[in-house]
Parts: C-alpha cells; structure tokens; sequence
C-alpha cells in the first residue's frame, strides 16, 4: 500500500478464502475517509467490494484452495478504481438473470452482479468474465445500470 502524489493503491494477490478479501477493504475506507469522501459512498463502495470479492473467491474460483485473485485499488480526491480478477473460466454478466422478477424474488443468490451495478458510478467485466472493474466517483451518488462487457480486458 502507497499513499504518494497520485494517491492511495494497493496490488495484491490473494488466496481463494473471504477472510483474506475482506480485510482488503479497509486500507480502501481508510484512503476514502481521509480524502473526505461521504458515509454514502463509503458504503457503497465497501458493498460494491464485498459482493465482488466474494463473487470472484466463490464463483469464480469455486473456493479452489490452489486459485487466487488479484485485487487492485486505487484512491484519489475524485474517484475510486477496483479491479478484482479470478481464475476461473468467467461468466457473461448479460445473463444474470434480474432477481427483481417476482419468480426469482425468494430465490438466494443472483443479486450481487445488480447491486454492483446499482452504487457503482462505472462497472464493466472483461470478454472472458473473470473481471470486474468498478469506478465510483466522489460527487456521483446516483445509481448506474450494470454495464456489459467491455471486450477490452481491461
């Protein structure tokens, strides 16, 4: 972790367990805090992270003690960039279904991808599907629909 000039980032590699993701995402609130960033979007952020590190250990690497992911952050006065990245064969993101429909409303699971694309200012996935990068901007609290794949892998 470096706070310098360009701000707070953060590179790691971690092993296929939630414990290690979510400890992750409190050097990020901490940058975010510093930099004066609001409660709302703190919480949004924080969410955004936890449904997409959970998604990627669980999912994407079906808990595969032998997988990792790579998680890289980064936070400045004006946005905050996530990249989560699996080892898993990816999914297509436009083939979630929307567990708004009434026959899936009790059904668990399938809410992650929409959250995400709810309190997230920008979100797209890589053609494999395997990665996530999300962006939130300090000044926009509005929600934003999930978008599709971006076919840039980046």
């Amino acid at each position: 972790m470096a706070l310098g000039d360009s701000g707070w980032t953060l590179n790691q590699e971690i092993p296929s367990d939630t414990s290690f993701g979510s400890v992750l995402v409190d050097g990020l609130l901490d940058a975010m805090t510093e930099r004066r960033w609001t409660e709302h979007a703190l919480f949004q952020v924080q969410l955004a992270y936890e449904e997409a590190i959970t998604n990627a250990i669980r999912h994407g690497n079906g808990c595969e003690a032998s997988k990792s992911v790579n998680v890289e952050m980064k936070c400045d006065d004006y946005r905050v960039w996530i990249q989560i990245t699996d080892q898993g064969d990816g999914f297509d993101p436009q083939s979630v279904p929307d567990p708004r429909q009434d026959e899936l409303l009790e059904v668990p699971g399938g809410r992650g991808v929409l959250i995400i694309g709810q309190v997230m200012s920008e979100v797209r996935y890589n053609s494999r599907g395997n990665q996530v990068t999300m962006v939130k901007f300090k000044h926009d609290d509005m929600p934003r629909p999930c978008d599709g794949d971006d076919g840039g892998g980046n």
